[in-house]
C-alpha cells in the first residue's frame, strides 16, 4: 500500500508500507555484476575525438556519446588517471557495448579497448582512429557502420531478475543548502543503510567535503588501516592547498552555499557525509578505482560534482542519488543520475530536474527513515528501468579529473 502526500510543489511523494524489494531487473553480462542499462556509448579517448563520437552516436538510435571536451594529458601520472577513467567507462556494467574513437594512429584506442576486455571479457568493443580512416568525414563513416554492428549485437538483451545484493549505489551531494544536511543527506543515508544491509555496495567521495568529519568517518572504519587511510586523503587535499597558499576552508563553502544558509566546512561536512548512512566504512579508493567490495566505500575524489560523479561510474556504480539544495541539473553518460532535494522553493523552481522531494521532513510530515525507504524503493524502480528525470532529458555530462600542469 501506498499513501500519496501531495506537496505545494506539485511533486507526489508516495510513503509505501508495502515490503522492501530485495530483487530488480537488469541485464545479464557475460562478466561481472548486471547493468541496469544497456548502453552502446561511443567513447573519444581524445578531445580531437570528440566531434566525430558525437556525430556517429547521433547516426545510432540510442547510442550515446560520452563528451570529452579537456585538451589532454600531463605527465605520466595524470595520463594513468585519465586512462583508468576511460577503461572504466568502457568496462561499467551499464556499457552492453563501446566503440572507442581515437584522433591517432598511435593505438591508444586499442590499448584502453585491451585493458577494458580484461576487466569485463565477452563484451562488444570496437576501436578506431580519424587518421587511419583518412580524415573526421569518413571517420564517421566508418563510425557509423561499426557503431551500428554494435547496436545489432546488443538489441535483443532483455531485463532478468537479479538480487539487489548486485547494485553499487553511488551518493553525491551539490549546490548544498541548510536542508541538505537536514533532510535530503539523511534520507539517502537510510537508504544507503537498506541497501548495505541487503548485501548491497555505496560509495561517496568529495574528500574536501569530508573536511571536519574526518574523525566521525575514521571512527567507522572497519580496521586501523582504513582509519588512517580515511584521516590522510583529508590531510593531502589541505596538504594541496597550501602548497599554492590556500586553504581548502577559505573556498568552502562555496559562495553558494553560504547564500543558502551554511557557514563553515565543517557544518557543511558534518551534513555532507550523512548521504553514506550509518554503516562501517569498509575501505577508500583511490579516483576510479574499481568498487569490488561490499557494504560502504570511500572514493577520492575532489569536490567537482561532474568530475567525481564521472570517478564513481567509472569505478563501476550502477546508478547515483545527487542530493542538491540550491538546484542542480547534472545528468551522467554512463549512469541514471537521481536527484534528491529538500527545499520545497528549489523543487517549485526546477521541478523538471528532481525525482524526489524530502521536503516533507522539513515541514514535519514525514520521518527520514519512512522517506529513506521511500527513496529506496524509487532507486529500485529506477535500477529496473524507470528513467532518472536526467536521463530522460538527456543530461549525459561526463568529466575526467586532471593532475599536474597541462603543457
Amino acid at each position: 500500500m501506498t499513501q500519496a502526500l501531495s506537496l505545494p510543489t506539485g511533486i507526489a511523494v508516495h510513503l509505501a508500507t508495502d515490503p522492501l524489494p530485495q530483487t530488480f531487473l537488469g541485464y545479464r553480462r557475460s562478466h561481472g555484476r548486471p547493468g541496469i542499462r544497456n548502453h552502446l556509448i561511443i567513447l573519444p579517448v581524445v578531445a580531437g575525438a570528440h566531434l566525430v563520437a558525437q556525430r556517429i552516436a547521433a547516426r545510432i538510435p540510442g547510442a550515446i556519446a560520452v563528451p570529452y571536451l579537456d585538451d589532454g594529458v600531463s605527465g605520466k601520472e595524470d595520463e594513468a588517471m585519465t586512462d583508468r577513467v576511460l577503461i572504466g567507462a568502457a568496462s561499467a556494467p551499464n556499457v552492453a557495448a563501446v566503440l572507442l574513437v581515437n584522433q591517432a594512429n598511435d593505438g591508444r584506442d586499442s590499448h584502453i579497448a585491451h585493458e577494458a576486455l580484461l576487466r569485463t571479457p565477452g563484451r562488444p568493443v570496437s576501436t578506431m582512429s580519424i587518421e587511419a580512416c583518412g580524415g573526421s568525414v569518413k571517420a564517421i563513416a566508418q563510425g557509423t557502420t561499426l557503431a551500428g554492428a554494435l547496436a545489432e549485437a546488443i538489441a535483443n538483451a532483455e531485463r532478468e531478475e537479479f538480487p539487489v545484493s548486485e547494485l553499487i549505489m553511488a551518493a553525491e551531494c551539490g549546490g548544498s543548502d541548510a536542508t541538505s544536511g537536514m533532510a535530503s543527506n539523511p534520507v539517502v543515508g537510510v537508504c544507503a543503510d537498506i541497501l548495505i544491509d541487503f548485501g548491497g555496495t555505496v560509495c561517496f567521495s568529495e574528500t574536501t567535503e569530508m573536511m571536519g568529519a574526518e574523525h566521525i568517518l575514521a571512527r567507522r572504519a572497519c580496521n586501523e588501516e582504513v582509519a588512517r587511510r580515511i584521516i590522510e586523503i583529508v590531510a593531502n587535499v589541505e596538504k594541496a592547498a597550501n602548497a599554492v597558499g590556500a586553504t581548502v576552508a577559505g573556498g568552502n563553502p562555496t559562495p553558494g552555499n553560504m547564500a543558502g544558509g551554511l557557514s563553515t566546512i565543517e557544518e557543511k561536512s558534518l551534513g555532507c557525509i550523512l548521504k553514506g548512512g550509518t554503516r562501517p566504512v569498509q575501505g577508500v579508493l583511490d579516483f576510479a578505482q574499481p568498487i569490488t567490495g561490499k557494504g560502504l566505500w570511500l572514493m577520492d575524489t575532489p569536490g567537482h560534482d561532474a568530475v567525481s560523479v564521472s570517478a564513481k561510474a567509472a569505478g563501476g556504480s550502477h546508478l547515483n542519488i545527487f542530493t542538491t539544495g540550491r538546484g542542480s541539473p547534472l545528468g551522467n553518460a554512463i549512469q541514471p543520475v537521481m536527484k534528491v532535494c529538500a527545499n520545497a522553493a528549489t523543487v517549485a523552481k526546477m521541478s523538471d530536474n528532481f525525482d524526489f522531494s524530502a521536503a516533507p521532513i522539513i515541514s514535519g510530515l514525514a520521518t527520514k527513515e519512512a522517506m529513506g525507504q521511500d527513496l529506496y524503493r524509487l532507486m529500485i524502480a529506477v535500477c529496473s528501468g524507470q528513467l532518472a528525470a536526467a536521463e530522460a532529458i538527456g543530461h549525459y555530462e561526463f568529466a575526467i579529473h586532471h593532475i599536474g600542469i597541462l603543457d
